[in-house]
Order: structure tokens, then C-alpha cells, then sequence
């Protein structure tokens, strides 16, 4: 099998996970979202010292760690990716899943606009158009609701932040992830702590919600590292395009499987966001092919 069809095999694989992951919050919709947000955190930390452990990179955490700007990057990182998996499970709680999918077809667009931003990226004209649908498409949906859509815009803005920190930490993800979630185990000790103390705690209580709290480490890094994988063995036109698998996976969960409303005003919006990104990725697609054709060949 050739490496780049490995590539999007773990491309599938990982985008598959994160856009069904709903489901499995779904079933932990009685534990306040701090807490899952808690056991995640120390999962995920306890799985990926594991991995790093397994292939003999456990020092490299030292080097991540080393110097403050380093360590000010990585806890930045690190609030941004806890906003993200706090809001993501609190829309699905609160009935939201719809809207925390919007968030993630609007994050490339997001990720696009803070890279001219942060890095004077230039734009094309059909990139700066497809962005300039995407925010028609959030206002058009605050006027319509009546309310900015929360959920979708800290989902966005969340992880478009994170992703732009990420570009500038010279370890790899797992490294960095791992370095993410030990500096946020603290406070996650905290959380869990209060809520064990006054007897409210969801952990031990039961097997299956311990199982499935416990799980929740997994399920937060076997798809990342699936996307390590995968990143290294496609083109980046590739993964953009395959990405789109997980907000619509998000998007026939909600609509499907937990019937959450969908309004006109909700139609008007993903038809504006759908072009836009099908402008993008259309522009994307052709900016790669130029620059391919650019490079000589020897």
C-alpha cells in the first residue's frame, strides 16, 4: 500500500472519530462538562506520557518546557485547546451540536484570515471573498436567531488560535499535546477534587461511566496521532479537503440522530458557509497546483 494512501486511510480514520465523537459525550450528557473536561485532561496527559514513554521520547518534554516564552506558548496553547473541548462538549449537553458544527466549517476560514493576520499570508481574491461569506453567514444567523451563534464562533476562534501557536512550537504535536495537558492536569486535579469532596463525583460510581470517563483519554489521542500520521504522508490540499468529513459527520449527528432543530435561518447559513468553503478550497486547490508546477523539476 502506498504511503499516501496509508495517509488518507488515517486521515478518514481520525476525521470519522472526531465527527461521531458526539455520540459518546451524548451518553455522559448527566457529568457536568467540567468534569469530563477534568478526567479528559488527565487521560489524555496519562495516554500521551505513554506513547512518549513506548517510543523513548518522554525527556523531549523537558526540552518543550524549557524557557518561558516556550512554556507561555504552550500554556496559551493549552487554555485555547480546554476552551474548545469545554465548549464542544457543552453544546452537545445543552442541545447545541448543530451550532458546534458550524464552528468547525467556519474554522478553516478563521484559520485562513489569522494567518494573513499573524504571518501577512496573502489572500486571493476568492479566498478573501469565501471569508467575507463566511461572516455574512454569522451575522445572517444573529439576525435571524436573534443571538451571535457562541458556540460556533469560541469553537472557531478557539482552535484557530491554538493552530496558529502550534505553527510556532518547534516540537512535534504529540510533544506539545503531551506538554498541553500537563500543565493543565493541575487544575483538573482541582476540579476533580471539588466534586469527589462534597460527593458529587461521576468516577467509581459506576463502571460504565468510569469506563467511559477513562476512555475519553483515548479517544482524545489516538485520532491526533492518526493525524500526525497522515499529515506527513498527504498533501495539505488533501487534508483540508478530507477535514470537511468531521463537521459533516457533526452535522448528521445532530440533525439525525439527536433531532435538533434546524431552521430556515440555519439553511441560509451553512448554504453561505458551504459556498464559501467550496470557494476555498476550489482557489486552494488551484494555488497548489501552480505552485507544484513552479517548483523545476530535476
Amino acid at each position: 500500500m502506498r504511503e499516501a494512501t496509508k495517509g488518507i486511510i488515517a486521515m478518514v480514520a481520525t476525521c470519522t472519530v472526531w465527527g461521531l465523537s458526539g455520540i459518546y459525550y451524548k451518553l455522559l450528557d448527566h457529568v457536568p462538562p467540567i468534569e469530563i473536561l477534568a478526567h479528559r485532561t488527565l487521560w489524555s496527559c496519562a495516554f500521551f506520557a505513554f506513547v512518549l514513554l513506548v517510543q523513548g521520547r518522554l525527556h523531549m518534554l523537558g526540552r518543550a518546557l524549557a524557557g518561558r516564552r516556550s512554556v507561555l506558548s504552550i500554556a496559551f496553547a493549552a487554555l485555547m485547546i480546554s476552551t474548545n473541548w469545554f465548549a464542544f462538549i457543552t453544546s452537545i449537553h445543552i442541545g447545541k451540536a448543530v451550532e458546534a458544527s458550524l464552528g468547525y466549517y467556519i474554522f478553516p476560514l478563521v484559520a485562513v484570515l489569522l494567518g494573513a493576520l499573524a504571518f501577512r499570508e496573502r489572500l486571493g481574491r476568492a479566498q478573501l471573498f469565501a471569508v467575507g461569506l463566511a461572516l455574512c453567514a454569522v451575522v445572517t444567523l444573529t439576525l435571524g436567531l436573534g443571538v451571535p451563534p457562541w458556540i460556533a464562533l469560541v469553537l472557531a476562534s478557539s482552535f484557530g488560535l491554538y493552530g496558529l501557536v502550534k505553527k510556532g512550537l518547534s516540537v512535534g504535536p504529540v510533544v506539545s499535546v503531551t506538554a498541553e495537558v500537563l500543565l493543565l492536569s493541575p487544575i483538573a486535579l482541582t476540579v476533580l477534587w471539588y466534586f469527589h469532596s462534597g460527593g458529587n463525583g461521576a468516577f467509581a460510581v459506576n463502571w460504565r461511566d468510569s469506563l467511559m470517563l477513562a476512555f475519553s483519554g483515548i479517544l482524545t489521542g489516538t485520532p491526533l496521532i492518526l493525524f500526525s500520521y497522515a499529515t506527513k504522508r498527504v498533501t495539505l490540499a488533501t487534508v483540508g479537503l478530507v477535514q470537511y468529513l468531521n463537521p459533516t459527520l457533526q452535522f448528521l449527528v445532530a440533525t439525525l440522530i439527536f433531532l435538533e432543530p434546524f431552521s430556515p435561518w440555519h439553511g441560509v447559513a451553512f448554504a453561505m458557509i458551504w459556498t464559501a468553503l467550496a470557494i476555498y478550497t476550489v482557489a486552494s486547490l488551484r494555488q497548489d497546483r501552480a505552485a507544484r508546477r513552479a517548483v523545476p523539476r530535476v
